[in-house]
């Protein structure tokens, strides 16, 4: 099991990971390691160019990828106890503390609500990125190599302990609207490559298989790589940086806990196809599901009623 995991808050609307760590290192070390650019290109996700002085501006760069970096700016600095910047419209708040012969680091996110960091739905690829990297930091640290750490096992473990892979049901007149969101590190394009199969769904005709848990309807109507639609279904992909988010709505008569299910593990099928990991349909999974939203649903009826 994961000795450390992330937490998740919500803070004034705004999504807030948090991380500590116990090091073995004095806290200028500490610092250093997190200041200094050299040092960070050794475990930060990015390139940073910047002054250690409260206004500065950063200038981040991704050396491997062919995306734009956000911007930054210095928020503040006390060495070696403090540094805050922001990254695009998050705020990385670093935070190192003595203890005893070493120190301990609190890293904290602040994610904004449709940023390039994907808002609540982009939590789980940010903490399991995290959790990459600051394996990767206590390594330099302690002048080993890197760990191999497998991102995204520890991606789906986030999304399971977030809740993130989870439907939501609103009400529209007479019937309900299942919602799923999902964040995936894949661009638009390659998602809508993965979902049609080389296909070239047209209006009129079945959409491509992968569309649905249970087979797809007839579409009626389609926008390449950006959405999608067909007999009461709707699929759209917004990008993000880099990746997507995928948002599936369904609408139906009433709340089928059992939709809910199936949907649920089609998207878990689908992230994981995406990362080239195929897997066959999980019926003890679905059925698990299925009397996790039945009991759910059954909690809400009776405050429902009261309303």
């Amino acid at each position: 099991m994961h000795p450390d995991w992330a937490t998740l808050d919500t803070i004034g609307g705004k999504s807030v990971l948090r991380f500590e760590r116990r090091l073995a290192h004095p806290p200028e070390k500490v610092f250093r390691a997190i200041s200094d650019p050299a040092e960070l290109r050794h475990w930060f996700p990015a390139a940073m160019e910047t002054e250690l002085r409260a206004g500065a501006p950063i200038r981040f760069t991704f050396e491997e990828m062919d995306v734009d970096a956000p911007g930054g700016e210095v928020l503040e600095v006390d060495p070696p106890k403090l540094l805050v910047y922001t990254w695009g419209d998050d705020v990385l708040r670093w935070e190192i503390v003595p203890d005893g012969d070493g120190c301990r680091l609190f890293f904290s996110q602040t994610i904004a609500a449709g940023g390039i960091s994907g808002g609540r739905p982009g939590t789980a690829r940010n903490a399991a990125g995290w959790d990459v990297c600051l394996g990767a930091l206590a390594a330099r640290l302690d002048g080993e190599p890197a760990p191999e750490t497998a991102w995204f096992p520890l991606f789906e473990a986030y999304v399971e302990r977030f809740g993130l892979g989870e439907g939501t049901v609103r009400e529209s007149g007479d019937e309900v609207v299942l919602r799923f969101e999902r964040d995936v590190v894949q661009p638009p394009e390659t998602v809508w490559a993965f979902l049609c199969e080389d296909a070239a769904p047209q209006v009129g005709a079945d959409a491509p298989r992968r569309f649905g848990p249970t087979p797809p309807g007839r579409v009626s109507a389609v926008e390449p790589e950006r959405s999608l639609a067909y007999e009461g279904v709707r699929w759209t992909f917004e990008p993000r940086v880099p990746g997507s988010l995928i948002v599936v709505e369904e609408t139906l008569p009433e709340v089928r806990p059992a939709a809910l299910a199936a949907w649920q593990v089609h998207l878990e099928l689908l992230v994981a196809g995406l990362q080239g990991i195929e897997r066959c349909w999980p019926d003890e999974r679905v059925a698990a599901l299925e009397a996790r939203y039945a009991a759910r649903l059954a909690a809400q009826a009776p405050r429902a009623g009261r309303r």
